[in-house]
């Protein structure tokens, strides 16, 4: 028997906040040796967007587990797929075959490839080196920046990542950590498969 009175000061109508634009692409020609006709390469600042919307995603995994704990690597992947193509003027695939086999996530643009990436489940030091292997494996010289994305549902999630910053620079492939901006988060130069003069 509580009366209810509706305030007399609040608005009727209220303004919608203008929804973001999606990002255009901003591809850069890049010619690293003479004679080679420049290809189309991601930026390093929009390189970042693209990685940086990933962790976003991964994180409302995190938030939200009844959500997403039972899918599949496959169901998680075309989550990420779903969020770049929403953001970014470019064609993006799932299991597209590009070189030596198909990568989880290929963007696009014109033709040209501007960035692999590979989603696997956390399943050791073993796995995640024979992953790097993979990835590498369906890049070409035109190809330079790419992404391992992992999913882990180990409850140390710390031993994970103590595992991937000792292992990662024991890879034949690896040349140097360039960075490290969140714990979970690690920026590493590698070169191609066959091409150590190729940096991805």
């Amino acid at each position: 028997d509580v009366p209810l009175r509706e305030r007399s000061t609040v608005p009727k109508t209220f303004v919608v906040p203008s929804p973001r634009d999606r990002y255009e692409i901003a591809v850069k020609p890049f010619v690293t040796e003479k004679g080679y006709e420049p290809e189309p390469t991601l930026d390093r600042e929009m390189y970042r967007k693209v990685l940086t919307i990933i962790r976003d995603l991964l994180r409302s995994f995190e938030q939200l587990p009844s959500l997403y704990q039972d899918r599949g690597e496959e169901a998680l992947r075309d989550q990420i797929l779903l969020h770049l193509g929403a953001r970014f003027e470019w064609s993006a695939g799932g299991e597209t075959f590009n070189r030596k086999g198909k990568t989880d996530i290929l963007l696009k643009h014109e033709g040209a490839n501007l960035f692999a990436a590979e989603c696997k489940f956390w399943g050791g030091q073993k796995q995640y080196l024979e992953t790097l292997d993979q990835l590498l494996g369906y890049l070409t010289w035109r190809d330079s920046k790419a992404a391992v994305v992992v999913f882990v549902r180990n409850k140390d999630f710390s031993a994970v990542l103590d595992t991937i910053a000792s292992a990662t620079p024991e890879h034949p492939n690896c040349i140097k950590l360039v960075d490290r901006p969140e714990e979970a988060w690690f920026n590493y130069r590698l070169h191609i498969v066959g091409d150590p003069n190729r940096e991805v």
